[in-house]
């Protein structure tokens, strides 16, 4: 699943693309919503919310403010094109179809399409903690809401976007690399989670306009990440070999990689 920072990209890409344009033709080839027709009315903006996807449509012939809200989850991407130019990728991934005059922006293999009216916003990401990426940061109150329980194991907590939204599984153990906590752990053992949450925020911001996640600050292959995706191969710290193990729920559970040596556990 995209982390925060690359859903961040997304919407900006749509917003540039679509955004104080009239829309000549929409498709939403999702059952729930396949018949309705926005067509005339104007995409005000797109925003990322952690990792959800707020386009805004004023559709003037009804005198409505909707909302569309999509969510990548696994393997959904977003793709603008020219009006008229082929797309990349097969038809039938297509879910959602947006065309201005001069663009069409198309939403493929998208885990979530839904349309709200606007002022029922909340009730899709009002859950929500504090946006890494977003106008509503609060580095104390995504501290809070972190260690609110402090016996849950700390990377569970951080991947909980009701806590603070934007992380993902390579922040999760690139940020739990960083500051020396094994992702097993208990939050109660963070000593400063202020400082923690600052970190993720500074890492997203940093990485926000860039291709590939780097942490180390070598983007080079292989070297642009401390230990996520590199279970057995040796820290580039201190060589000890990266573990690797599934945490969560079942069902649920989300790849975690840490250094035994940088990040011993602790209870």
């Amino acid at each position: 699943m995209p982390e925060g920072d690359a859903v961040w990209r997304t919407a900006r890409k749509l917003h540039q693309a679509l955004s104080g344009q009239e829309l000549v033709r929409t498709d939403f080839r999702v059952p729930a919503i396949a018949t309705t027709d926005l067509a005339g009315g104007t995409v005000t903006e797109t925003v990322s919310r952690g990792k959800h996807l707020l386009t805004r449509i004023d559709h003037q012939p009804t005198d409505q403010r909707w909302t569309l809200h999509t969510h990548l989850k696994m393997e959904g991407s977003w793709r603008v094109y020219d009006r008229g130019q082929r797309w990349n990728k097969a038809g039938h991934l297509a879910r959602v179809v947006l065309d201005v005059p001069t663009r069409t922006a198309v939403g493929f293999q998208l885990g979530v399409v839904e349309l709200v009216l606007r002022e029922h916003e909340d009730r899709i990401v009002g859950h929500l903690g504090p946006d890494l990426l977003g106008p509503d940061w609060d580095d104390e109150e995504a501290a809070r809401r972190l260690t609110a329980d402090p016996d849950r194991p700390l990377g569970e907590a951080l991947l909980d976007q009701r806590n603070l939204a934007g992380i993902g599984t390579i922040y999760r153990s690139e940020l739990c690399f960083l500051t020396g906590y094994d992702p097993r752990s208990p939050v109660g053992v963070v000593t400063d989670p202020l400082r923690m949450v600052r970190l993720a925020h500074s890492l997203l911001v940093q990485n926000r306009n860039l291709p590939q996640i780097a942490t180390t600050g070598d983007k080079r292959r292989g070297r642009s990440l401390w230990v996520y995706g590199k279970p057995g191969e040796r820290c580039l710290r201190c060589g000890t070999p990266i573990a690797y193990a599934e945490l969560g729920e079942p069902g649920r559970a989300r790849a975690a990689y840490w250094c035994p040596s940088c990040q011993p556990a602790r209870s």
